[in-house]
């Protein structure tokens, strides 16, 4: 293989993903091109030949790799435990349960949000099981259908990727690991994304003024005029053809679906890692998946023997469910091996030694986070896909900052922020499609009422980010959220007069 220095040319492949995957709307397409116009550089413009180095060069051996072998496998764990709670009613469950105790907006407000924040497991799962449960109760009490959708929206990804032992974590910690490796850093996977937590400003910043602007009775722009026509009983956009909840497809379906076996997740991972160090010390990767993958094992066979114990389902049909939520994490696979492949491969083109090179020169170290989460919220936006832009960013963003000196864990908070912005508010979004449906409300006007409040949020983010370029402090996070607290007490003061 001839050696090659990097230049400008190395850039090539990952610019050709990220132009295909913004013009098609598909990431994997994009990755997959990038790859092979990558493997045509290195090897020459013989494209039969190319097609053949892609698959034995390029993806076998990251299949064949013990640490994303693991990670796969982890991957199918988890689709199944997922699959399975989704189907088992137990959600809705849960959420009628609670609507007795609803009294007035607020309460039905902090209920949704509350269910949203228990389903953490499932972000697109939790529009289709939150929503359908209390859509009822908010036609009732007046709360309107793009209210209901804005705080289901806030509470799936938002919530989803602030968990780092679900499908969300699992994914960010693979694309971490590979980094640590090619830049030799001092840390693990689940350590870089732990200690990125804190910076994660757009994810916290989203879940909690949930409850904040419940509580004020706050709301703004289009969102505002929504509800002031849904109290007058003008609603409009509301979808006829709704989806059910899932509670009305599950025999005797039960809130204990949904608690006990994460209970039993939570014991079991607990049982595993805690005397390793989790979740505060330092656990190797290979420790933390099998620790995980024993959970999901544990949690899924729970939830089966409950759901038969109470005749809810039949074993075998939850086996067959079980498969299903493995079959689906087909996908989120194939992006994970094109991932994998095309950093290598940047790697041997010298990507990341051209990126930190051109950094190192015209980069002031501060100001990279708050670039880096721009150019994320961009590439999130037009995708409409935050796992998409993860892939594309990791590699890209984090030998640069290694280069500079900027802050390893705050740039990667901005990526994290950079790519929830679009899965949040882009009107391609899965997810922002999904809690429309779930509330049964219209797309566009869901993501014409959101769209504003994501808006303060990133500009808050980019304000947080300029700070932590430069304090890499997790107080930081404490004054944004004092920032929103404060910007909606002036915006309720402004709305009284």
């Amino acid at each position: 293989m001839p050696e090659l220095s990097p230049d400008v040319t190395s850039l090539i492949p990952i610019l050709v993903a990220l132009v295909i995957s913004i013009t098609l709307r598909n990431v994997i397409v994009g990755l997959f091109i990038g790859l092979f116009v990558g493997v045509l550089q290195i090897n020459g413009l013989y494209p039969f030949a190319a097609a053949g180095i892609l698959v034995r060069d390029h993806l076998v051996p990251q299949v064949t790799d013990s640490y994303n072998a693991g990670v796969l496998v982890l991957l199918g764990f988890i689709g199944g435990f997922v699959a399975l709670m989704e189907g088992s009613g137990g959600g809705a469950a849960f959420a009628h349960k609670v609507t007795r105790y609803i009294t007035n907006r607020i309460k039905l407000q902090l209920s949704i949000w509350t269910g949203g924040v228990i389903i953490f497991f499932s972000d697109l799962g939790t529009p289709l099981i939150v929503g359908p449960a209390f859509r009822p109760l908010a036609d009732t009490m007046r709360l309107s259908r793009a209210k209901l959708a804005f705080i289901i929206d806030s509470t799936a990804s938002p919530v989803a990727v602030l968990v780092p032992f679900i499908g969300w974590g699992v994914y960010i910690m693979s694309l971490l690991e590979q980094q640590v490796q090619a830049l030799e850093i001092e840390t693990t996977d689940y350590g870089a994304l732990i200690s990125a937590l804190p910076f994660q400003f757009y994810a916290w910043l989203a879940v909690l003024c949930i409850p904040l602007m419940a509580i004020m009775k706050v709301d703004f722009g289009p969102m505002r005029k929504a509800e002031l026509r849904a109290q007058e009983g003008n609603a409009v956009n509301q979808l006829i053809d709704e989806p059910a909840s899932a509670l009305n497809d599950v025999p005797h379906a039960r809130a204990a679906y949904v608690w006990l076996p994460l209970l039993v997740l939570g014991a079991v991972l607990a049982w595993m890692l805690v005397p390793l160090g989790f979740p505060f010390g330092r656990v190797s990767g290979s420790d933390f998946r099998a620790g995980l993958s024993t959970a999901y094992i544990a949690a899924g066979l729970s939830l089966v023997a409950l759901m038969a114990f109470y005749g809810s389902r039949k074993i075998m049909d939850s086996v067959s469910q079980y498969l299903e939520g493995v079959g689906r994490m087909t996908q989120v696979a194939i992006m994970l091996l094109l991932a994998w492949a095309l950093g290598d491969l940047l790697a041997m083109l010298g990507t990341d030694v051209y990126v930190a090179q051109v950094a190192s020169q015209t980069i002031n170290p501060a100001f990279l986070p708050v670039m880096i989460f721009m150019v994320s919220c961009l590439i999130s936006f037009a995708t409409g896909s935050s796992w998409g832009t993860y892939a594309i960013m990791i590699p890209l963003s984090l030998p640069a900052a290694v280069a500079v000196g900027a802050p390893l864990d705050v740039c990667i908070g901005a990526i994290l922020s950079g790519g929830l912005f679009g899965d949040h508010c882009s009107p391609i979004s899965e997810t922002t499609i999904l809690a429309a449906t779930g509330a049964g409300c219209d797309q566009f006007e869901h993501f014409q009422t959101q769209l504003p409040y994501a808006l303060s949020n990133g500009a808050l983010c980019i304000a947080g980010f300029l700070v932590a370029g430069t304090l890499s402090s997790a107080w930081v996070l404490g004054a944004l959220l004092v920032a929103q607290m404060a910007l909606i007490f002036a915006i309720k003061r402004a709305q009284r007069h």
